[in-house]
């Protein structure tokens, strides 16, 4: 709940340090004292609209705090959380609204985004007014006060998530689908490839090989006449093979006559038959290499031309070919294995759809029940405040089509003010004093579970009096039990029931240069005295001030 409101340079308000309890705290005073300047400082200081004009004259900047008091579960802590901020002790709100129309915003002393500010403002405050009808014109805000009402939150949570998934698995579907069509467009050019290079069969190194092969081809043919006519002049019928071999044994014969002579010859001799029979062996090897097959020539040609003329088709190297023979095979498989894998998805988003479809359902039939409970409540409530001729419904329209996180259900309350008349949104068809009356109707009943701890209700009773004045006032005495209920009023049979009185009034200052707007805390002889002014109007009677006494007494 709200505990603290401080207040400094905005409007005709000085300084204002107001403290707050629990239970019902009403404000009043004459027409024009500032009710309305305290309630648009407390909208600023949640993330209302900003203007510099709130700024005091004379003033560089005007300053709103707001503290509260609240549980260490309450989803404000978690929105503070979730932006990064310290949650510890309460939770202070500052609004810094510079007069160039500039604002800063703050969360526990901590700089924050003006949206986290509004995000945390409305999680612990709602601020409702005869003109003020957004809770009640947004259908998903009537879905989720149904679902509040009816202790739905944990279908709803398992609606959205069935949601989430749906729509995860719908958008990959979606995905594949666009990634099998485009695969599919490049599947025969795939198809080619991969036929063409697998008969192609490119291995690695394969160019390098046969270069170097059908270079040793064409050199072949200009070196082997020579090779020849050495292989003759060693080997052939005029080689001094056999005449050196004579000579040599001739002088073997004399070795015994003169040895110092005729070895060394013999040696010598001998030497160059073996140098001889080396040089005719390697040059046979020589011819042997040398020796080719024309057709292997034209093979190797041939073979060499494919695989440069695929390697320049496909704008790779040659012995990249095995490569991309490997890629385009892997991926001619994953398109065949994409309208596997696309089936599959299909069967799962199948499965997730009639899932979300089923507890959709059965969302929509519980919402169908609590909606029935909470048109009775509310029904219940509205004879005492003269709306005995209207009637209330949490009108459900389902479209089976939806695919909503929040399920296959538009709920909107719809009011029907008098029998005979066409019944609608209850924003279009209730006049203001009507609104707040439905207003009041569903915070009584919604209290306990679909409410702000703080509910701050602007002169819903404006234009009634009476018997309905005071129908409003047990309502919102009711309602206090269970959350902090500020009203700023005119109807004294609301003001007696208050366990606060706060009185605004302007005074004036420096010589009646200067006015300034005041809030006070009233004890019980000043509630009396304000009480019957509102009775009585500019003149007190005794009449007035006994009636007052006696509405206090009765709300007591």
């Amino acid at each position: 709940m709200l505990v603290q409101l401080s207040i400094r340079d905005i409007v005709l308000i000085d300084r204002l340090e107001l403290a707050f309890g629990p239970g019902l705290s009403v404000l009043t005073g004459e027409t024009g004292a500032g009710k309305s300047i305290l309630l648009d400082a407390f909208s600023l200081a949640l993330g209302g609209r900003g203007d510099g004009a709130l700024v005091r004259q004379g003033a560089g900047q005007g300053q709103v705090i707001a503290a509260f008091d609240v549980a260490g579960d309450h989803p404000a802590r978690a929105i503070v959380r979730e932006a990064g901020l310290d949650d510890d002790g309460d939770l202070i709100l500052r609004r810094v609204q510079m007069g160039d129309g500039r604002t800063r915003a703050f969360v526990n002393d901590q700089p924050a985004s003006v949206q986290v500010l509004r995000a945390v403002g409305a999680a612990l405050v709602e601020i409702h007014g005869q003109h003020d009808d957004r809770a009640l014109v947004d259908p998903a805000t009537h879905r989720a006060i149904l679902d509040a009402y009816g202790g739905l939150q944990r279908e709803s949570r398992a609606v959205a998530e069935a949601a989430k998934r749906f729509t995860a698995l719908r958008s990959a579907l979606d995905g594949q689908r666009k990634a099998v069509a485009a695969a599919a467009r490049d599947a025969d050019y795939l198809r080619h490839v991969v036929e063409e290079l697998t008969a192609l069969a490119p291995q690695a190194g394969e160019e390098e090989a046969l270069a170097e092969r059908r270079a040793t081809m064409m050199q072949s043919e200009k070196v082997v006449t020579e090779l020849n006519e050495a292989f003759e002049a060693i080997a052939g019928p005029g080689a001094p093979g056999p005449v050196v071999s004579a000579a040599m044994r001739k002088l073997e014969r004399r070795t015994g006559s003169a040895p110092r002579l005729v070895e060394p010859a013999v040696r010598t001799l001998d030497a160059v038959l073996i140098a001889m029979d080396e040089a005719r062996t390697t040059i046979e090897a020589l011819l042997r290499e040398a020796e080719f097959d024309p057709r292997e020539l034209e093979r190797a040609e041939e073979r060499l031309f494919a695989l440069r003329a695929a390697a320049r088709k496909h704008d790779v190297a040659v012995d990249d070919l095995p490569a991309l023979a490997a890629r385009s095979a892997a991926l001619l498989a994953d398109i065949d294995g994409g309208e596997e894998a696309l089936r599959r998805r299909e069967a799962e988003l199948a499965e997730a759809e009639a899932a979300y479809l089923s507890a959709a359902r059965s969302l929509s039939a519980r919402r169908r029940e609590v909606g029935a409970k909470l048109d009775a409540a509310v029904n219940a409530e509205l004879p005492p405040l003269k709306l005995e001729r209207a009637r209330f419904t949490a009108e459900i329209t389902t479209d089976d089509t939806a695919r909503d996180e929040a399920g296959i259900d538009r709920v909107e309350f719809w009011v029907q003010t008098n029998p005979g008349t066409r019944p609608g949104p209850m924003a279009k068809i209730a006049s203001g004093g009507e609104l707040s009356r439905f207003m009041l109707a569903l915070k009584v009943v919604l209290a306990e579970r679909a409410s702000a701890p703080t509910l701050v209700f602007d002169e819903i009773d404006t234009g009634v009096g009476g018997a309905v004045a005071d129908a409003i006032g047990q309502r919102l005495a009711r309602l206090a039990r269970n959350v902090q209920v500020m009203s700023v009023t005119h109807a004294p049979q609301v003001a007696a029931r208050a366990e606060a009185h706060f009185l605004i009034e302007k005074r004036s200052e420096a010589g009646g240069e200067r006015v300034i707007t005041q809030v006070a805390a009233l004890g019980e002889s000043e509630r009396g005295e304000e009480i019957a002014r509102m009775l009585a109007g500019e003149t007190i009677t005794e009449e007035a001030r006994a009636a007052a006494r006696r509405l206090l007494q009765a709300a007591g």
